[in-house]
């Protein structure tokens, strides 16, 4: 195609679009906000799932053994655990540091309460802690090490990061939901505003089909028109919810000093959006390349 043409698909499109000013705004105040929504549940979503796997990485189980076990029994089963599988880290605590974790948590203010222990007290109490890859293999984990022998007991604390595993995916399903019924409703407009273009150009297209202009010649503008449309719709919610972002995140870090002490938590605006961005805008092209190309090839016989 001609760089000339290419001008001229490109005016026709933006002429199409200031022809239908009222249904071209409802196409673009649509798609924004199904972008925005997106954008919003994404940001969502994606740092729910950055606390998980950080859950993931920090939750462990922790393993005790039968009392009298020697420390060739306990290594034994240290060597069992790390065989099964999604086990990932395999970290040995004995008694006498158990001891020294609990003075430093417990008598910290006081440290002459901890001298009047004259034995350990947590004699029993070496152990070792077991990570897994995913938080949904680690009961499978627990089962397998509960069958070792010389094994006492196993604790488990896993509550928050599957509640958030649970929570990430109810609010993953209600996001599709939701985008999906926004999606169906910036198609049809995105339809109706091409169809429109169309009916007030039916003249001049017939002419244009008249002197041998070809079918794909004809659709173009209004390929284009839809094009135009699903890219404003799109770079528009990007921008405001950039900055809606960094405002959000820099409020909850100040209010919530906390967040800021865990590390990453929140993700930044810039880790989010270069995933989102590539995202919304096949999403946004699409939406608007299809209800344009449905449209025309529907009105071929004009």
């Amino acid at each position: 195609m001609r760089l000339s043409s290419l001008f001229y698909l490109i005016r026709q499109g933006f002429k199409n679009i200031g022809r239908n000013k009222m249904f071209s705004a409802a196409s673009v105040a649509t798609m924004t906000a199904c972008i925005f929504i997106f954008g919003a549940f994404f940001s969502i979503i994606i740092n729910v799932d950055t606390v998980r796997r950080d859950l993931e990485e920090k939750v462990g189980v922790t393993v005790f053994f039968n009392e009298g076990i020697t420390d060739e029994e306990i290594q034994a089963i240290g060597e069992e655990i790390k065989a099964i599988d999604h086990v990932t880290e395999v970290t040995f605590t004995s008694a006498d540091e158990a001891w020294e974790i609990y003075k430093q948590e417990h008598f910290a203010s006081n440290p002459s309460l901890a001298e009047g222990f004259k034995d350990n007290p947590l004699a029993n109490s070496a152990s070792y802690t077991v990570l897994v890859d995913r938080i949904e293999a680690q009961q499978g984990v627990v089962d397998k090490i509960g069958k070792l022998e010389g094994v006492r007991q196993i604790n488990q604390s896993s509550g928050a990061a599957r509640n958030l595993a649970s929570f990430n995916r109810l609010f993953t399903y209600i996001s599709i939901a939701v985008i999906v019924i926004l999606l169906i409703v910036s198609i049809i407009l995105i339809s109706n505003a091409v169809s429109m273009g169309i009916a007030t150009r039916r003249d001049e297209i017939s002419i244009m089909k008249l002197i041998g202009a070809t079918d794909t010649f004809v659709r173009a503008p209004f390929v284009v028109e839809g094009i135009i449309l699903g890219l404003i719709g799109t770079i528009l919610p990007l921008v405001i919810l950039y900055v809606v972002y960094n405002w959000l995140v820099r409020l909850l870090l100040m209010r919530f000093g906390f967040l800021g002490e865990m590390g990453n938590v929140l993700m930044n605006a810039g880790s989010v959006f270069a995933v989102l961005v590539p995202i919304a805008l096949v999403l946004g092209l699409g939406i608007g390349l299809f209800g344009a190309w449905v449209t025309v090839r529907k009105h071929l016989d004009v």
